[in-house]
């Protein structure tokens, strides 16, 4: 698969669906999904157990694909492009040209 744009520890914006125009930092990023902080929220019916003795009706965030969320670089969402830079491959913000990490 091909290299991912989005790492976790960003910040980002979804472009599209139900949460659309809020941003949030990427906690995970697997197969193609994103789980962002506080969006995407879904509530979830769980046992009891060890960790939670109760049980109960529990709210958490659901991953989404990551086509639906764009990279935010000083507060504005842009494309993200890869170029090589002194040897290494980073990645860089597409509206200024400047590198990300």
């Amino acid at each position: 698969m091909a290299m991912n744009k989005i790492k976790k520890g960003d910040t980002v914006k979804v472009i599209t669906g139900k949460d659309k125009g809020k941003e949030g930092k990427v906690i995970a990023v697997k197969d193609g999904k994103v789980i962002v902080e506080g969006i995407n929220t879904v509530t979830k019916h769980t046992k009891p157990s060890q960790t939670n003795p109760k049980g109960g009706i529990v709210s958490q965030e659901a991953a989404f694909d990551v086509s639906n969320v764009m990279y935010v670089y000083k507060g504005k969402a842009t494309r993200v492009g890869f170029k090589v830079v002194d040897g290494k491959k980073v990645r860089y913000a597409k509206t200024t040209g400047e590198v990300i990490d």
